[in-house]
């Protein structure tokens, strides 16, 4: 699972990273802590434009949706089954590279009775930029017949270290290694991004922080 995430990185830095021209500098999205569940617009880069960096909305939300309330459901893609999920197997060739530099996840442990939750900063080695395989789509407002870009992040079983971490649901955002993004944004059969794949990661311990979520205990900000 991967629901808040961390791009802390100046729009020139992807650009020169990722080799892509950023289309919108001035709304390109900086922040130590990105809510999926506000459905934030994020940076990334499609296989229609492999050369740009855009903006689209987390959470995918298919060609039939009458509304974009299904956005709240589609934060995350299981790479288990892409191809059987009603609001994903459209969707498998539409892939894109979401940009990030982080991810939190918890740790649940009780002890003496007592449940706690230890919040981790995920990472690359050297805090690199890296980006989480996703899915994309346009999706039409039929109120208003505006296009709205969106996206989900494809997640699989979490490794060894993760599941340490999140020791919960034991799952995981598919980090690509930087020398297999190009495979994922032009086709490359993606059960092959599926665990054992997985990059090397840092987990760091961060204080926690009070609850704000009601609806999602765990997942605060």
């Amino acid at each position: 699972m991967c629901f808040y995430s961390r791009q802390s990185r100046e729009a020139l830095t992807a650009a020169r990273r990722f080799r892509a021209e950023v289309r919108n500098p001035d709304e390109f999205l900086k922040s130590d802590i990105i809510n999926g569940f506000s459905h934030p617009s994020c940076p990334v880069i499609t296989s229609e434009d492999t050369a740009t960096i855009q903006n689209y909305s987390w959470g995918l939300i298919p060609a039939w949706s009458p509304d974009i309330s299904v956005s709240d459901y589609t934060l995350n893609a299981r790479i288990e089954s892409l191809s059987i999920t009603r609001s994903f197997k459209e969707y498998v060739n539409n892939r894109c590279l979401v940009i990030a530099d982080g991810f939190y996840e918890w740790r649940h442990t009780v002890i003496n009775g007592k449940k706690f939750r230890e919040r981790f900063l995920i990472t690359l080695p050297g805090d690199e930029l890296f980006a989480f395989a996703g899915l994309f789509s346009h999706w039409r407002d039929p109120a208003t017949g505006l296009v709205k870009n969106t996206f989900t992040i494809v997640t699989t079983a979490a490794n060894d270290l993760m599941c340490q971490i999140h020791n919960i649901k034991q799952r995981m955002p598919v980090i690509l290694k930087e020398e297999d993004e190009r495979e994922w944004l032009t086709g490359s059969d993606y059960t092959r991004f599926s665990l054992p794949y997985s990059v090397n990661l840092i987990a760091t311990s961060l204080p926690e922080i009070k609850e704000k979520r009601g609806d999602y205990p765990g997942l605060l900000f």
